[in-house]
């Protein structure tokens, strides 16, 4: 009993980091699970793609709204409990969904309610997840540390659509909340075990909410004021909103020459890509300079989109989708970490929650254009009689999917060109060199 009386939390930097980063692999997993199953329940009952798209704008748009404010709050309390409070959160939003559907009083506003209250919660757990990881991982290895935390993100979605899948014809949505709950309280014992490093706060004015809107300011003026950073921001949120595009489209591209079930194999064959990039990235630990490695895969992963447009083959198809999700957890690892070190931690938070912000508000954006963009511009244009087709469509082809894939031809074209351009700025290309090392 006296050995137990002693034991004392764990304080070690690089142990720490890999218990609160398995915790929270498994918390993602749980809430992916709930998240594809509430999805599911919520098509089956109402046979609406509105409905289910609502969904996703709730379980995105609070967390895009909030983020600035919330980064501020980060950079007055301790992180460490932040991410406790956010997960507890989380957490008993969840078990009141778990109350609801077993009393047979769940409805889809209450979804709605939950998923943009679990939104909330994620705005504030992010940056303070992001935010520790240069309190507990040396310089040297914050690239791995980056893609250690990436190849868990990659590995939640890839496992959860297929596990959600099975649980749901053994144990039901009721058993996947379950699940979910499981999830959230060992992800809240790894944080409990744990202790962080002391790091200095944000000072509180006397006026704290003037000084909270000061915060929220700082966050963007602490970008805006350092061009390299303000460029890399820009151009991260440029290929976000490209993701964005061809997240959309490509299945309806796929789908115009291949079956559901290849299509299948395509979106797996892109997620192993992923995991094993993550893998990759944490053994080799990136270039020697971030800011090159940035440059060669981005302009890597714009030729691959723009390959996705020329050709319609399967097996090109495939190849191109796990080069192109191998090459994601890389440029991530390298950017990642080159605003772990560049920005002070004491302000992190902030800092970490607007550029947040600025790259998840790019991907509502592309869901927006993507859509009318392909049917009522590009597809027209390469139908079999269409203004192109004697022209473009000698080249690529005409008929269904080929209007998606000029799009992508014309849109990394464009891409392709401002990331040279911008690669050639000074203030970008020797921003590990002129911005000086904060940690």
């Amino acid at each position: 009993m006296n050995k137990l009386l002693k034991l004392r939390p764990f304080t070690g930097g690089i142990g720490v980091f890999l218990i609160v980063w398995f915790g929270q692999l498994v918390s993602l997993t749980g809430s992916g699970l709930t998240s594809f199953a509430l999805g599911v329940w919520v098509y089956q009952r109402t046979g609406s793609a509105t409905q289910f798209s609502l969904i996703l704008l709730s379980a995105m748009l609070p967390c895009i709204l909030i983020s600035p404010v919330a980064g501020a709050l980060v950079d007055r309390w301790n992180r460490r409990w932040c991410m406790i409070v956010s997960d507890s959160g989380a957490g008993i939003t969840t078990a009141v969904l778990a109350l609801l559907l077993a009393t047979g009083s769940l409805e889809i506003w209450h979804i709605y309610l939950a998923v943009s209250l679990s939104s909330v919660f994620k705005a504030f757990q992010l940056p303070a997840y992001t935010a520790s990881t240069s309190m507990l991982i040396p310089k040297k290895y914050l690239p791995r540390a980056s893609c250690v935390v990436r190849s868990g993100e990659a590995c939640a979605q890839l496992i959860s659509p297929l596990l959600g899948g099975v649980l749901l014809g053994i144990v039901k949505l009721q058993g996947v909340i379950l699940i979910d709950l499981v999830t959230f309280l060992f992800a809240l014992t790894t944080l409990l075990l744990v202790r962080f490093p002391n790091t200095k706060t944000a000072a509180v004015s006397e006026d704290g909410k003037a000084s909270i809107w000061q915060d929220v300011v700082y966050g963007w003026t602490y970008i805006a004021v350092r061009p390299g950073l303000l460029v890399l921001l820009i151009l991260f949120a440029l290929d976000n909103f490209v993701t964005g595009v061809v997240e959309v489209l490509l299945t309806p591209l796929v789908l115009t020459f291949a079956s559901v079930t290849e299509l299948g194999t395509i979106q797996s064959i892109g997620g192993v890509g992923m995991v094993l990039g993550s893998m990759a990235m944490t053994i080799w630990g990136g270039p020697r300079s971030l800011i090159c490695g940035i440059f060669a895969f981005d302009l890597f992963a714009h030729m691959i989109i723009l390959a996705f447009g020329l050709r319609t083959s399967l097996p090109l198809f495939a190849l191109l989708n796990f080069l192109f999700f191998f090459s994601m957890p890389i440029i991530n690892g390298c950017c990642d970490a080159i605003f772990l070190r560049k920005v002070a931690p004491e302000v992190q938070g902030r800092v970490f929650a607007t550029i947040k912000m600025i790259w998840m508000s790019c991907i509502p954006l592309a869901y927006v254009v993507a859509g009318p963009l392909a049917e009522r511009i590009f597809e027209p244009l390469m139908a079999k009689n269409g203004l192109l087709a004697g022209s473009i469509g000698e080249i690529i082809g005409v008929g269904p999917g080929r209007g998606i894939g000029l799009l992508f031809i014309t849109m990394e074209i464009i891409a392709i060109l401002v990331t040279v351009v911008a690669y050639r700025y000074p203030r970008l290309w020797f921003i590990e060199d002129e911005l000086p090392d904060v940690i």
